[in-house]
């Protein structure tokens, strides 16, 4: 990186919301504020969770409660590295949440990247965002449903689709889904990256290794 080069933010923002799928960004989230895989320790993200408001704290699948650190208005692609919308019920049941889409179509309007898992993808094919790229989500007659989707062709049977930014998973691929996101980030090194998914997919002893040496040296030279 050169002295004219913009420095990217080392933040990423976690959307939360009531009825917020609990499993779905906790793979993701983890090894972006650890790091200690990544090429240089000095790559670990920031998390912020953003949230319609902060005055009162969103109540999670779980029960867990989340007191964001921002407010969406507030939301500046230019501060981010990375959005991360995590699933919910509420993206089935109403427009509550269509906010957040509008925000994920200003950031991949600004260059970037938004990271989209379960009914996100719902509320992005509303949005019209999946109509012109490959994607993925549950199951395709899920997004056939929602009203002005127009993307069908770009359907893909994958555990998780990056086209252009745009990262997309179903709801029972949390590993592939961060597995895209690091790789959109490009913080690890392609062996790790393998390493690292074979193990939390796959249950893969013979990658443990990798990550214990990627580990020890922080995988490599500074970025």
């Amino acid at each position: 990186m050169n002295e004219h080069t913009p420095t990217r933010p080392r933040t990423v923002h976690l959307a939360a919301y009531d009825t917020l799928a609990d499993w779905e960004f906790g793979h993701a989230t983890t090894q972006l504020r650890e790091g200690s895989l990544f090429r240089s320790p000095h790559t670990a993200y920031d998390v912020v969770t953003v949230a319609s408001g902060t005055d009162r704290p969103v109540t999670t699948m779980g029960g867990l409660r989340i007191l964001a650190d921002l407010a969406l208005d507030s939301l500046r692609p230019e501060d981010s590295a990375l959005l991360i919308l995590p699933g919910a019920h509420l993206w089935d049941t109403g427009e509550e949440l269509a906010p957040f889409a509008r925000k994920a179509r200003e950031f991949l309007d600004a260059g970037v990247p938004v990271a989209a898992i379960c009914g996100t993808t719902a509320g992005l094919a509303r949005e019209g965002l999946l109509d012109d790229r490959p994607h993925t989500s549950g199951a395709a007659g899920y997004l056939a449903e929602q009203p002005g989707y127009k993307g069908g062709d770009h359907y893909r049977e994958a555990d998780a689709v990056r086209d252009r930014g745009l990262i997309t998973a179903g709801p029972t691929e949390p590993v592939a889904f961060a597995r895209e996101i690091f790789a959109e980030l490009d913080v690890m090194e392609p062996q790790v990256l393998d390493a690292w998914y074979r193990l939390f997919a796959r249950s893969d002893a013979s990658a443990y290794p990798v990550l214990m040496a990627a580990g020890d040296t922080g995988s490599g030279s500074e970025d």
